[in-house]
Parts: structure tokens; sequence; C-alpha cells
């Protein structure tokens, strides 16, 4: 199984980044997560980017907050799947990171998630290793169905609730 590579741009990305990791866990993904820098350390973040594939990885998820240049610094040298995660800080309370994530030039591509998305982040990575993983696959259809249950038990509990009162 491929492994997902988290980079986030500081220790202060690390609350979203653990929503990221948890579901990875959930699934039985196997990851491995790092703080680089596009600016403190961005030799560091270059040479991580450009060996992920011969080390294991199948997809980068990269987190950061204000200039978010980070996800845009692993996608120029890895030809890997890389997902941003725009993270909130900075005058724009994260809509400069979102944008500094999405826009991206032509051939060097970002998939983007929401502001904090750490979790559809993981999601979206596990979509990406299950084209060619079954198991993640599998995985993936049934958190699919819990999430299904967990939505219409609400629906009841909401119906009973609500509607038992008219």
């Amino acid at each position: 199984m491929k492994k997902v590579a988290i980079v986030m741009g500081s220790a202060s990305d690390l609350p979203v980044v653990e929503k990221t990791a948890d579901v990875l866990k959930k699934l039985g993904i196997p990851f491995e997560a790092h703080v680089y820098s596009a600016h403190r350390t961005p030799i560091e973040a270059g040479e991580f980017a450009a060996s992920a594939r011969k080390n294991g990885f199948g997809v980068i998820i990269a987190a950061a907050g204000m200039a978010a240049h980070l996800a845009g610094a692993i996608a120029a040298k890895t030809t890997l799947p890389v997902i941003g995660i725009p993270c909130k800080g900075g005058l724009a309370d994260g809509l400069d990171a979102l944008l500094s994530t999405v826009q991206m030039p032509k051939g060097i591509p970002v998939a983007t998630v929401a502001v904090g998305g750490g979790e559809n982040a993981a999601y979206l990575a596990a979509e990406i290793l299950a084209v060619e993983d079954d198991a993640v696959a599998e995985k993936l259809a049934a958190a699919r169905e819990n999430g299904k249950a967990a939505a219409l038990k609400a629906d009841a509990e909401v119906y009973s609730e609500l509607n038992g009162k008219n």
C-alpha cells in the first residue's frame, strides 16, 4: 500500500493536520508527517517532494496558512498528486491561503480542499489511492455507509423530536 505524505508549513498547522491523520488512521492508510516550510526550509521541502515517489508515497498533502506557498512548492518538485489544505490565519482568515493554494500555473496542479479541510484532504488522498488499491476502496465505501447511517439516524431523531410536537 502506498503511503500518504503530510507536510505542514509550521507546527501551528497541527490542529488541521491532526484531523487529516485521524481519518487516515481510521482508513488504515499509512502516512508520515513533517514540518517543512516553503520559505524557511525550501531545500528540505523540495528534496522531500522530489524523493517522495521512490520512498513509497502515492499522494502528498500540504497544509499551510498565510502565503500558503507550500503546496505549490511541493507540486513543483513531484509528479505525485498534491492536495493543498489552506489554513486560517493572516489578514483574511484563510482566504489568502485558499487563493494562494488554488491559483497554480498551468502544468503544476494542486487539488485544493476548503480552508481547514483536513478531513476532506484525507478522504481525497484515499480516493486517489483507491484507484489502484481495492482494500482502500472498500474502506472508503464502508466509511460512506457509516456516514449515511449517521445522517439517517439524525433525520429520524429530528423528525421524532420536531414532528411529534405538532
